[in-house]
């Protein structure tokens, strides 16, 4: 969905646990930058266990894939908590725009790049990663030109994120049917096939917009 704003719309952030935990981090020392910052480390932490998954096999992978997909969520958990420490908790920074967006680019790279190479395929991985920071850049052109932040899919963030820990789940039973990595390949194709048309679909939407003259009120 497009919103008006710079937020992306979430069900989560509406929770009682996020609220809660959103008021306890803003109640302490903690920035949202830092928490933005920690995003970085998640997903390094993530990408790193995707590529040593790859020096294993059978059920010795089992540990790494749960550790991709735990860091995969506690990436999407410091961009959640990031915003609304900054939002709701009033502890946003003049840098702040810098740090919402930069280490999300980072994390995509990290994760799809070490995913990729844990399974042998780089050039595919970068392809998936190259493709997710175009989605980005697009719906920041669009902000920068008037219009409203497009987070629309089918390949956002959430949804990459979803598909890529998904995969790393269900890789740890591949021993039971004698798989090697075909889900994450399988993965790493849908991430790349579908943040390139989500890029395509919120390009053609932000010329028609332009050409529409319409922009944000």
């Amino acid at each position: 969905m497009t919103e008006t704003g710079d937020r992306r719309p979430l069900a989560s952030r509406d929770t009682h646990w996020a609220r809660s935990t959103a008021q306890w981090l803003a109640s302490k020392s903690v920035t949202p930058n830092q928490i933005s910052q920690a995003s970085m480390i998640a997903a390094a932490l993530a990408g790193g266990a995707f590529f040593l998954s790859g020096r294993q096999a059978g059920w010795a992978q089992a540990p790494f894939f749960v550790a991709a997909a735990l860091f995969c969520q506690l990436r999407l958990l410091c961009n959640l908590f990031d915003g609304m420490v900054a939002v709701e908790g009033g502890k946003g920074a003049a840098d702040g725009p810098f740090w919402n967006e930069f280490p999300d680019r980072v994390a995509d790279i990290l994760i799809l790049v070490g995913a990729g190479t844990g399974i042998g395929a780089p050039g595919l991985g970068w392809a998936a990663a190259a493709f997710a920071v175009l989605t980005a850049y697009v719906r920041e052109l669009g902000r920068a030109t008037g219009q409203p932040s497009d987070f629309s899919g089918p390949m956002a963030k959430q949804h990459r994120m979803a598909t890529i820990t998904g995969a790393a789940i269900l890789s740890v039973f591949q021993p039971l049917w004698g798989g090697t990595n075909e889900i994450l390949l399988a993965a790493l194709w849908l991430i790349a096939v579908g943040a390139a048309f989500t890029a395509f679909r919120r390009g053609r939407r932000l010329v028609t917009g332009l050409k529409s003259g319409s922009s944000r009120s």
